[in-house]
């Protein structure tokens, strides 16, 4: 199964490359003032769903364009097609393809493909995280302040009156530094590969987070909401190498 995804990542991403290079003005539409689409996300997320429904036609499908497909299996394929359209628009590497494999609601296998980068993240529960034939593991810095973090703004692109800004304003100065690349499931790979402590935001959707999450927890780290549980994304989206866990989340909370 894991071979399967990881092959629908790859071919998917050289979808999105060719895509690119013919992207014109026509292919892309707006779902609001901020929120756009692609036809390079419709074809990539019609390429994944056609392989999944070749193979697996009895298995649900959750994809960000398309939406619910359910058909009451136990099994279900959570899928982004270009998770970070903006970075791929704007001629940007960080953006990526994201798939995961649940069973009764748990993410047991997934790959996170960044095309342009050349990377491919993936994970099987229980048999580790990895970047090509390298096993990963979270960074081991303890500290705040000896620590990299990357965040979104999902929110704000939303106009939600709940934003990141307030907590933006409280991390940034206790930390060492902060990115912004774009794409949550990159965030979170990253968060795997021990390259960021740690990653918060809002206003995040099943599909943007549920490879990632599979990464870090395979990769040692730890995944919460912004109360501490496991109510992500709704309440919010935290992941860390597990050792700045409790420092982040006193400033989280103010």
């Amino acid at each position: 199964m894991l071979n399967f995804i990881k092959r629908l990542a790859f071919e998917a991403g050289k979808i999105s490359l060719d895509e690119f290079e013919r992207l014109g003005a026509d292919d892309v539409h707006f779902k609001n003032d901020k929120d756009l689409v692609t036809l390079a996300d419709r074809k990539v997320e019609e390429f994944i769903i056609s392989e999944v429904r070749r193979l697996y036609p009895e298995h649900d499908i959750f994809a960000e364009e398309t939406g619910s497909l359910a058909q009451g299996s136990e099994y279900c394929w959570v899928i982004d097609p270009i998770d970070g359209t903006t970075s791929f628009l704007h001629g940007q590497p960080f953006y990526s393809i994201s798939i995961a494999l649940q069973k009764n609601g748990e993410t047991i296998a997934c790959a996170v493909n960044a095309p342009r980068l050349g990377e491919m993240f993936y994970a099987e529960k229980g048999s580790g995280a990895f970047l090509g034939d390298k096993r990963l593991r979270v960074s081991e810095r303890d500290r705040l302040i000896n620590s990299v973090l990357a965040t979104g703004f999902a929110c704000v692109r939303a106009g939600l009156p709940q934003n990141n800004l307030p907590v933006f304003g409280r991390i940034v100065p206790k930390i060492r530094g902060v990115r912004r690349y774009g794409s949550a499931a990159i965030d979170l790979a990253y968060v795997a590969a021990g390259r960021l402590e740690g990653f918060w935001e809002m206003n995040l959707q099943p599909y943007d987070i549920a490879a990632g999450i599979l990464l870090v927890v395979e990769a040692g780290g730890k995944v919460c909401d912004f109360n501490g549980d496991n109510h992500f994304p709704g309440n919010g989206t935290v992941a860390t190498n597990g050792k700045i866990t409790e420092e982040f989340m006193r400033i989280l909370k103010g």
